[in-house]
């Protein structure tokens, strides 16, 4: 039988993000070498000086970019179609060179410092330099893709001919040798904030993550969406918004989420009758949401509080309100949707119960109160993983029905490696675009000449971010993305009074956008394959399902009471108001107003949608947004939506035989 274009396409997507098929003596590599660099991490980040070992910041971050960019050669092959079972010659010495050179650089750190190697490295350091400059250059070819690799390329070679390019992006040159070696000795370039970030934040968050799906986090967490709204009206996609939300923000990753929960969620929405381009979309943006909501996030916040210099915590707690109002805004239209098709929720049969939930998972409520009390009340990120992840373990260990074999703490190990390798390769790459800005003082350069393109106006500059993060976003990893426009964005908007933190959590949503956005939508492009339906119908969908990401950002950014800074009372009236903007809204795209009814079809339909729309965006708008206070806004909102829902609820009650609680909760 002929394969379909979902078919091939599922299978493409597969090929592309599967990593090698790992021989059992290079597993035990890899397991080997992630618990070193984890005990490595924790004897740096606890200072416990274990066997006398102290190392400084480089040294540690050099072991560490060596051991996992080593892992990145064996677990990652050169080419697509290169056979994954085995493992060629060359990547083994590729591998070997890699742990060598860091080791090199490890045990040179000091004299380094003290003698200013990145103005005037020796010769043995200069070649070496060149060494560990193309090993991170294919590192991130493998990991990135071609994009990446060449953005990465192009600018790190950038300070060799700044100086002749014109003048808006013109800077300070130097020759090929000292760019190199700037690149691999300072600590501005390869080993600079995306990578201190990584040994600081990232691996303990990494293992937390893969320690909560190896001992049935995500097994519990559908239970958990299943019982709690499963047998709700349109109960499976709201199973899937919450199970993918709980999943994504522990992986961290869109398309790995909707590869994992989307082979579940995806066949029981179309089951309950959701046609397959909306589950596809459904699935799509619940994974995207999930990189995006706390307490663990994806990589990209990480790098986001070294930038920012704030607490991992204060990112997690400004995340929070916009991921409420996103979650909602697909909890809404999901409501209604499945409201006006009378599809209804899951059999009680097929529904774990919540007690008997709560009582196979107990154990991951301790973790995470640790993990948030850490953050919250202690301010130990750094920390704080690695006290929630021992817990998780010792208390996994005491239950039989979970209780980790040595073979599975080998793939858990296995799996972390794989992950951190990827980010390191990835990091080290991107890192060296922070040096080339640095090196040339482009950075400084282009705000000023972005500031002068917008007019020093707020609302131009913002448009020409998000149409440029979604850009970016299209051919970049989230995290690579951030990071260029952190150096040459952020600051513009900032210089401009905007607040910092509302500033780069914009950039950080406009670049999530291109997963659930046509052309790329990578997320949605893996939600078709499985949903059987075409790419860019699961694109359009997930579009209008999501459609509150392209708001919020802007939201938050007028006002930082949306992400939490300001007073008490401040915050809790935009949060209010900003949820029934956010239902309204959700409820004008779908044509349905919970507790109302259906809206009008035809012409009149559409104008009562676009007008309850107005409404819903004048409720979520905070105060400040064109001159006016939140006052003003709800009354704007008021007058706006009560006729829409009044005549909604007039027109549904004259229908005879209509039941408001219509699919309602199943008997």
């Amino acid at each position: 039988m002929p394969k379909t274009p979902a078919v091939e396409d599922m299978e493409s997507l597969q090929e592309e993000l599967r990593h090698r098929e790992l021989p059992p003596i290079v597993q035990a590599v890899f397991a080997i070498a992630s618990l070193a660099a984890v005990l490595l991490a924790i004897n740096q980040l606890f200072n416990l000086n274990a066997f006398g070992v102290v190392l400084i910041d480089s040294q540690y971050l050099y072991v560490l970019s060596g051991l996992f960019m080593a892992l990145t050669f064996l677990g990652f092959p050169a080419f697509k179609r290169q056979d994954r079972n085995r493992i060629p010659w060359y990547d083994i010495v590729l591998a070997a060179a890699s742990f060598a050179v860091a080791l090199y650089f490890t045990a040179t750190s000091q004299r380094s410092l003290a003698e200013g190697w990145e103005f005037g490295a020796p010769e043995t350091a200069q070649y070496l330099s060149f060494v560990f400059y193309l090993l991170v250059l294919e590192g991130t070819r493998r990991t990135g893709g071609m994009v990446v690799f060449a953005i990465v390329l192009l600018f790190s070679l950038y300070p060799i001919f700044a100086d002749r390019m014109p003048g808006p992006i013109s800077g300070f040159s130097q020759p090929l040798s000292e760019t190199i070696v700037f690149h691999i000795v300072s600590a501005e370039s390869a080993l600079g904030i995306p990578v201190r970030a990584f040994g600081q934040l990232v691996v303990g968050f990494i293992v937390f993550g893969a320690a909560l799906q190896f001992t049935g986090g995500a097994h519990f967490f559908n239970n958990l969406a299943l019982a709690l709204v499963g047998p709700y009206r349109g109960g499976a996609a709201k199973v899937a918004i919450f199970a993918s939300g709980f999943m994504g923000s522990m992986s961290g990753s869109v398309v790995s989420n909707v590869l994992t929960t989307g082979v579940v969620s995806i066949p029981a929405m179309k089951k309950t009758g959701m046609s397959p381009h909306y589950a596809a979309g459904t699935e799509a943006c619940a994974s995207t949401g999930g990189t995006l909501m706390p307490p663990v996030m994806g990589t990209t916040a990480f790098v986001m509080a070294s930038f920012v210099g704030l607490p991992y915590a204060d990112i997690v707690v400004a995340a929070a309100i916009p991921s409420l109002l996103f979650y909602f805004s697909l909890f809404v239209q999901l409501d209604a949707y499945a409201a006006r098709r009378g599809m209804r929720g899951l059999a009680r049969v097929d529904v774990p119960k919540m007690r008997e939930t709560f009582a196979q998972g107990w154990q991951y409520i301790p973790v995470f109160a640790v993990l948030i009390y850490m953050l919250v009340v202690r301010r130990q990120e750094t920390l704080a993983p690695f006290y929630a992840t021992a817990l998780l373990l010792v208390i996994n260990q005491i239950i039989p029905s979970t209780r980790l074999s040595l073979s599975g703490f080998a793939k858990l190990l296995v799996s972390v490696g794989r992950s951190l390798a990827e980010l390191v390769a990835l990091l080290l790459g991107v890192g060296m675009i922070v040096g080339a800005f640095s090196a040339t003082g482009l950075a400084g350069t282009l705000v000023n000449d972005l500031v002068f393109l917008a007019g020093r106006e707020v609302g131009p500059l913002l448009v020409m971010g998000a149409v440029t993060a979604f850009i970016f976003g299209m051919g970049m990893t989230v995290t690579a993305c951030y990071i260029f426009l952190a150096i040459v964005l952020a600051p513009a908007l900032t210089q401009l009074g905007l607040n910092v933190l509302a500033v780069h959590l914009f950039i950080l949503y406009w670049g999530m956008v291109s997963f659930i956005t046509p052309p790329v939508a990578l997320g949605a492009f893996a939600a078709a394959s499985i949903a059987g339906t075409t790419p860019m119908r699961a694109g359009f969908a997930a579009m209008r399902i999501g459609s509150i990401i392209y708001i919020v950002p802007f939201l938050f950014v007028a006002n930082p009471a949306l992400i939490g800074q300001g007073a008490p009372g401040e915050i809790a009236i935009v949060l209010l108001t900003a949820l029934l903007g956010v239902f309204l809204i959700g409820s004008a795209l779908q044509g349905y107003i919970a507790g109302c009814g259906t809206m009008r079809d035809g012409p009149a339909g559409l104008v009562s949608r676009v007008i309850l729309f107005a409404g819903g965006l004048a409720f979520a708008s905070p105060g400040g947004v064109a001159g006016r206070s939140n006052l003003e806004l709800i009354l704007i909102g008021l007058v706006l939506s009560l006729p829409v829902a009044a005549d909604t609820y007039r027109r549904n009650r004259l229908v005879p035989g209509h039941d408001l609680a219509q699919a309602g909760k199943v008997d």
